[in-house]
């Protein structure tokens, strides 16, 4: 039994399917599915089964889930203990939405290791909303950067913003925006999402959304004239300035958002995620989340256990 089976079942069991658990591990949907198998194999029993309604445990995987639980959470304890006692740099996991992973996040954790000055090895990568406090709960993220989340968690507003839609200005979309061509980044797939949630309440249907690899590609089909695109104010400022794209007139826009910092409660927090948390109230944090500069095509997020699942 190894970290990477439990973390694979606990994965599974909070977020319903090998599909989703298999995304928020970085690996392959076979790997979750041969960790699941070894697991099962280990104790004789079947531990989560797939039903009509989706994943549901049996008596045995109810029993082992909050052990397993717990079991990942002490590795990640034990992992940075041996790390400390080897005088390495804390780590910092940040799970963060697809927008901030390709605006935001480098600049601002590069930002973070110059003016903390301690010893962290801080890294992000995309996670969906629901991801969220599953990774943060199992201590395969240290902090959450995105939307707010429940669960015991703590959520904390770190930046205030505007959603808007924008298009080419040599584009005319007349009639309802629910009969638009609506291009969007991996955030318009996350039914959590503010992205997501606007087109809903436009009454967008899926065959009218177009997802693109991230939010940059978006921006420049829509500046083509292939059809609306969503954006945070700030972010897309540059091309508005450029003349590439005009703000929208969209029912429900601008609409105000903002930005959270979550993470363990106090007590459970790790003092890399503590010294993040008290960077993003410090006036160089606000400029870097105003002016993060160009984007930078996100990657998945790895939490530290990924390379175990093969075990």
């Amino acid at each position: 039994m190894t970290l990477g089976q439990l973390s694979a079942f606990v994965l599974v069991a909070r977020l319903g399917s090998v599909t989703d658990a298999a995304r928020a591990m970085g690996v392959s949907e076979p790997a979750v599915s041969q960790a699941l198998a070894a697991l099962r194999s280990h104790h004789g029993d079947k531990l989560i089964v797939r039903t009509g309604g989706g994943m549901t445990l049996t008596p045995g995987g109810s029993r082992l889930l909050p052990i397993a639980s717990q079991m990942v959470a002490l590795g990640a304890d034990a992992d940075a203990a041996v790390r400390e006692a080897n005088g390495m740099a804390e780590r910092l996991q940040v799970a963060v939405t697809s927008t901030l992973a390709e605006f935001v996040a480098n600049p601002l954790l590069e930002a973070f290791g110059v003016r903390s000055g301690l010893p962290v090895d801080a890294s992000a990568g995309l996670a969906r909303t629901a991801e969220m406090p599953v990774l943060l709960g199992s201590r395969l993220a240290d902090a959450a950067l995105g939307p707010q989340l429940d669960g015991g968690l703590d959520s904390t507003p770190i930046f205030r913003c505007s959603l808007v839609a924008v298009a080419s200005p040599r584009a005319r979309h007349r009639g309802s925006p629910a009969k638009w061509p609506w291009l969007v980044d991996p955030s318009g797939a996350d039914p959590d999402s503010e992205t997501a949630q606007l087109l809903n309440r436009l009454g967008v249907a899926d065959p009218e959304i177009s997802v693109f690899p991230n939010q940059t590609a978006a921006w420049s089909a829509a500046a083509s004239g292939n059809g609306v695109s969503v954006a945070i104010e700030h972010l897309v400022a540059p091309q508005l300035r450029r003349g590439e794209l005009t703000v929208v007139p969209v029912p429900g826009t601008p609409a105000t958002m903002c930005w959270y910092l979550t993470t363990l409660p106090r007590d459970r927090l790790s003092s890399a995620a503590a010294a993040l948390q008290h960077f993003l109230t410090t006036p160089a944090a606000m400029q870097v989340m105003r002016s993060p500069g160009a984007g930078v095509p996100p990657s998945r997020f790895r939490p530290p256990v990924y390379v175990t699942i093969w075990s």
